[in-house]
Parts: structure tokens; sequence; C-alpha cells
């Protein structure tokens, strides 16, 4: 197992959501490697959040990368951050970005999590997705 694909990896997957016009629309503040610092202000992406698990077999070494993209909202109610996130969703299974160290085999939606923090005042969803990645 290799932890070398996972810089790789982020880029990819940060221009991917960056690239997509739909997406830009909905997360007016961007996407980030970093949670904002302050209350958060509109609706922005935070990449960056993972865990690796070694996945190499016979045919040569490989990775599953857990991947985090939290959707961070200061608008009322969820509906802003769950058009965004389901978006993501809609973008990024099934996609097969070129990578500079490794090959992406597969991208799936693995689990999401809707939650109120910061008293209520801030939507946050976190999305994973799993990405299985060999060489």
């Amino acid at each position: 197992m290799s932890y070398q694909s996972a810089a790789a990896l982020q880029q990819a997957l940060y221009d991917m959501l960056t690239n997509d016009p739909t997406l830009t629309g909905l997360l007016p503040g961007g996407v980030h490697d970093a949670p904002l610092p302050g209350t958060p202000q509109g609706t922005y992406g935070v990449l960056g959040v993972e865990d690796a698990i070694d996945r190499s077999d016979i045919t040569g070494p490989g990775a599953e990368h857990r991947v985090g993209i939290a959707v961070v909202s200061d608008a009322s109610g969820f509906l802003v951050a769950k058009s965004a996130a389901a978006r993501i969703s809609q973008i990024l299974p099934d996609m097969q970005p070129a990578l500079s160290t490794g090959r992406v085999v597969a991208i799936w939606f693995h689990q999401a999590r809707a939650r109120q923090v910061e008293g209520g005042s801030i939507r946050r969803i976190d999305l994973t997705f799993r990405v299985r990645i060999e060489g």
C-alpha cells in the first residue's frame, strides 16, 4: 500500500469540483482544503479529510481512500447545503480522473451526515466517498 497518490487525488477532486459550473453556483464561497476561520458566511465546500486503507493484491499496490467533502452553509434550513451535496454526489461517482501518481479505478458514494453546528446557526453535511487507486 502506498499513500503516494493522496496529493494527486486531492488535486484531481478539487479540479473536478471547481470546474463544474452548476456546483460553482451552489458553492459561491468556493472549495477549500481547510475550514474557513471564524463563523462561516455563505455556502462553501471543504475537501481534504481522508483515510487510506491498503488494497494491494497480487497484481500490485493499491489503496482505498475514504475522502471527506463537507458542505458548510449559514443558510436557514438544509435545502441549500443538500442541493450542493447532491451535486457533488452526481459529479464524483464513477469518475476516473487522471492522476499524476497512480490510477483511479472507481469512486463510490459511501455515506453522508447532515447536522446543525455552532448552536444550530450553521448547516454542515459531511460526505464520504470511497476511491480505489492502483499503482
